[in-house]
């Protein structure tokens, strides 16, 4: 759950900012979230679609969410996970 926490709080971090991922296109950019860092890149695609890539650091656990429209999808450390994005922004707020 806690990873769910943090990735929704990445989530919504990230979909706040598509326009500014747009004109960076894939430049990785970090966050650090209770001392652990996240290196990620956000990649416009096909769709209206953004897909963010990342790890955790130093272990090098990878993510791999897409955002369409208002559901985040993909894979965190192997598991699947799928959520609003209002969630995401209701878990970046706390």
């Amino acid at each position: 759950m806690r990873t769910l926490f943090v990735l929704a709080a990445a989530a919504a971090a990230l979909t706040s900012t598509i326009g500014m991922a747009r004109a960076a296109d894939t430049a990785e950019q970090r966050f650090v979230h209770d001392g652990q860092t996240y290196a990620y890149t956000v990649t416009p695609v096909a769709d209206g679609r953004q897909v963010i890539e990342g790890r955790k650091l130093p272990n090098g656990s990878a993510f791999r969410l897409v955002v369409k429209g208002d559901r985040v999808s993909g894979v965190s450390g192997g598991v699947p996970v799928a959520f609003r994005v209002a969630d995401a922004q209701g878990a970046a707020a706390n």
